[in-house]
């Protein structure tokens, strides 16, 4: 067992939050370019799917395994493993010239993902500063948006103006900083538990998913990102029925990123003993709203504006939730209850995209984008139900 540990130096928090837009920059940098590199190896559009989806396929459980082990030996030391797998998968796709090689490489970048995200997130719940989670878990969000916002453009631009390769060794260049940030990190006692007060992961998984005060933000986190994951694969045709460009649906998103960061400012700034819980119904209410009117939009405008509440929503759920886990988890097992948290994120993205997308087709474009507010009225629901009163 150990005390949680309060970090002197007002640098700790900047840092981590740095090495975590590192971090997670790889993985956003990939995305608007990885379907068109798998399908530049001859696959067809299933196969392709299939390449793309593999990495969630394997960061889902990860998440969670990873998330034991870092209560084990601690933040920092999985945390360095993490972004030296990540950095080598980066390389490793510059020698990619078979669909087989391209398939193993995104089993390896899942893998390694699934060690950063618990890591980082751990490290940063514990190198505080003196800071309230509140506070912490916004600078936290702040970096996982800031790294959305970045990667979303500087992927596409790369890959235009000089190939995939450079796309890739960007992200491990980054990767590589961000490593070396790593090392300076204070290392934190780990968490050894006594052989006979250990639980099966999967058991303690279990404890953490029915813990009443934890059910409503990992309900929320899924719901949000299972919402991200709808949008994403529908906007772009709802925006090409409409007669606009794939520029616009850029614009739409990158106006989703900003007011993702940019909201989480004031919210890292509100003092101490705020209701957390209030905080995030306001968030999965105004997520609601713009879900229901983004199939209204017809001008660009509107779509725009749409967005940007979305991110708002966003930027009012993710450290309210998150610091609620922070809060409601032993240090001993706050590892692992960061790895559910980003195995719900990405398990949320991985199945709304698919799930949101068949209902899309099914029954309309803009009915498929407002039914994919449902799970955060399912989450809103959760929230109230379990809302023990305001947090610290």
């Amino acid at each position: 067992m150990y005390d949680e540990i309060t970090m002197q130096k007002s640098t700790f928090v900047p840092v981590v939050s740095l090495i975590t837009f590192t971090g997670f920059l790889d993985t956003h940098l990939l995305i608007p370019v990885m379907s068109l590199f798998a399908s530049g190896l001859g696959m067809d559009v299933g196969v392709v799917g299939v390449i793309v989806g593999l990495y969630s396929i394997v960061n889902t459980p990860a998440n969670i395994v990873f998330g034991r082990l870092v209560d084990r030996f601690g933040a920092k030391r999985l945390l360095i493993l993490g972004l030296v797998l990540d950095a080598i998968s980066m390389f490793l796709y510059t020698l990619v010239s078979l669909p087989w090689h391209l398939g193993l490489v995104r089993i390896l970048h899942g893998f390694s993902g699934g060690i950063v995200g618990p890591s980082s997130m751990s490290a940063m719940m514990t190198t505080r500063d003196g800071r309230s989670h509140s506070r912490t878990m916004a600078a936290y969000g702040m970096a996982l948006a800031a790294a959305t916002l970045v990667g979303y453009g500087l992927g596409g631009v790369l890959a235009s103006w000089s190939g995939y390769d450079s796309v890739f060794l960007t992200g491990g260049g980054l990767l590589i900083a961000g490593l070396v940030l790593a090392f300076f990190l204070p290392g934190h006692k780990p968490g050894f538990l006594p052989t006979q007060t250990r639980e099966k992961t999967w058991t303690k998984t279990a404890g953490l998913l029915r813990r009443r005060t934890l059910i409503g933000p990992y309900a929320t986190v899924f719901a949000q990102y299972f919402s991200l994951g709808g949008v994403v694969t529908l906007l772009p045709l709802h925006v090409r029925n409409l007669g606009l460009e794939a520029v616009h649906t850029g614009i739409s998103m990158a106006a989703f990123s900003v007011m993702f960061l940019l909201i989480q400012i004031p919210v890292s700034r509100m003092r101490n003993g705020y209701d957390k819980s209030l905080l995030t119904i306001t968030g999965i209410l105004l997520g609601i709203v713009a879900l229901l009117l983004l199939p209204l939009a017809e001008e660009f405008a509107f779509i725009a504006l749409c967005m940007g509440s979305y991110g708002i929503s966003h930027g009012l759920m993710f450290p309210s939730i998150s610091a609620t886990v922070a809060e409601n988890t032993a240090p001993e097992e706050r590892g692992l209850g960061t790895g559910i948290f980003h195995a719900l994120l990405t398990g949320g993205v991985a199945a709304g995209a698919p799930i949101m997308g068949w209902t899309g087709g099914y029954i309309g474009l803009e009915w498929g984008l407002a039914a994919s507010s449902g799970l955060l009225v399912m989450a809103l629901v959760a929230i109230i139900v379990t809302r023990t009163g305001h947090s610290e």
